[in-house]
């Protein structure tokens, strides 16, 4: 992108939804409102002749869906691409679809009342566009193709709802991860990397609270460890990532020798809920050196100020390196108040997980320019 405004489309069946988007865009310095249009062919004409910045797209349309058509974008011309959909338990595995396939950001889209509300979202939707401007579009398209999943052993999957009582017997140490927007591809990249021995798992992924367990049961299809949302008192065991439920904070116990998951209400904290950082400091706080910490693309600093207090706990702490990171703002923000011991590409945080990358790196991540 150029040193000119930022040039958004907005496609969208509803009339109303593509005049009130459209007035924010062009009423907004910086955006461009380059046309607005009622489904994605319309849209595929005016592309041809002035390609956006950014997207601004709606899923359920007719002739073509939002989702065959951000697919389309991602495997021809990756472009950001914010979602605006009305969020609901029965299209929330549609959005997750969006979301895998490259959507860098949902801004929910209501049911009634649309015009006020969609106002009342002017400024999230505007500060979407322009993070989205300078999203890293090649991370965005990456996709997780058949190939890259290990492979299940035989009569693995049935065994998934149940696991093996060696496994349940104690945990020896948990990893807590957090990640933002560009993190449901991060993860699943991730996950469906790791063995049934990997250890017990937390994570916080910011996500409206929709979506969560649809998010979650998406990646237990794909993956060998057990992916699951997390319940209050749910024991923390190897060969198990937990997912933090969306609008509630997730939080690590002990007790004992064994691990817990605290799940509670509570207001938001670096303005999420779930928050990175109280997970991390949670951790810090019952797990210390029996934990490892992984900061993952993201906007914002959620997380930092907890990953420092792992690290000053004695947890092994790590971040994804920016080239792989669709946004490298937590990353970079833990990076700056040297809370990390190690910056690591996407495709060797799994190795680092595993314990197969030693905690060296705290020279090389202090290296790193701030």
């Amino acid at each position: 992108m150029g040193q000119g405004p930022i040039r958004v489309m907005v496609v969208d069946d509803s009339a109303v939804v593509r005049q009130v988007l459209g007035a924010m865009v062009s009423s907004e310095p910086g955006l461009e409102l380059i046309g607005a249009h009622s489904d994605p062919l319309f849209a595929q004409k005016a592309m041809a002749q002035n390609w956006p910045d950014v997207l601004i797209l709606d899923v359920e349309m007719p002739r073509m869906d939002g989702v065959t058509f951000l697919r389309q974008i991602m495997s021809t011309r990756p472009t950001p691409v914010v979602i605006c959909s009305t969020l609901t338990t029965a299209n929330a595995s549609t959005t997750l679809e969006a979301m895998q396939a490259g959507a860098f950001e949902i801004i929910e889209k209501p049911n009634a009342s649309v015009r006020d509300q969609l106002q009342a979202q002017r400024q999230r939707l505007i500060s979407a566009v322009k993070s989205a401007a300078r999203a890293n579009v090649h991370a965005l398209a990456r996709k997780v193709t058949p190939t890259s999943v290990v492979p299940l052993p035989m009569g693995l999957e049935a065994d998934k709802a149940k696991p093996v009582r060696a496994m349940s017997e104690t945990t020896d140490r948990i990893v807590a991860v957090g990640t933002s927007t560009g993190g449901t591809q991060a993860l699943e990249f991730l996950l469906s990397r790791l063995p049934v021995t990997a250890p017990g798992m937390v994570i916080v992924q910011h996500m409206p609270e929709a979506y969560t367990l649809a998010f979650a049961e998406r990646l237990n299809q794909v993956c060998q460890v057990r992916v699951k949302q997390a319940q209050d008192g749910e024991r923390i065991i190897s060969g198990q990532a937990l997912i933090a439920p969306g609008g509630r904070h997730l939080q690590v116990r002990r007790q004992g020798a064994y691990y817990y998951a605290v799940v509670k209400d509570g207001p938001p904290v670096s303005r999420h809920r779930p928050s990175v950082n109280v997970l991390f400091a949670s951790v810090a706080h019952h797990a210390g050196p029996n934990a490892v910490g992984i900061i993952m693309t993201g906007m914002g600093d959620d997380g930092a100020r907890g990953m420092l207090e792992m690290k000053q706990a004695g947890a092994t702490t790590y971040a994804q390196d920016e080239a792989s990171c669709v946004v490298f703002g937590m990353p970079r923000e833990a990076i700056k108040l040297h809370a990390v011991d190690q910056i690591l590409p996407l495709d060797e945080l799994h190795d680092a997980l595993m314990g197969r990358i030693s905690a060296k790196g705290r020279r090389t991540a202090a290296a790193q320019p701030a």
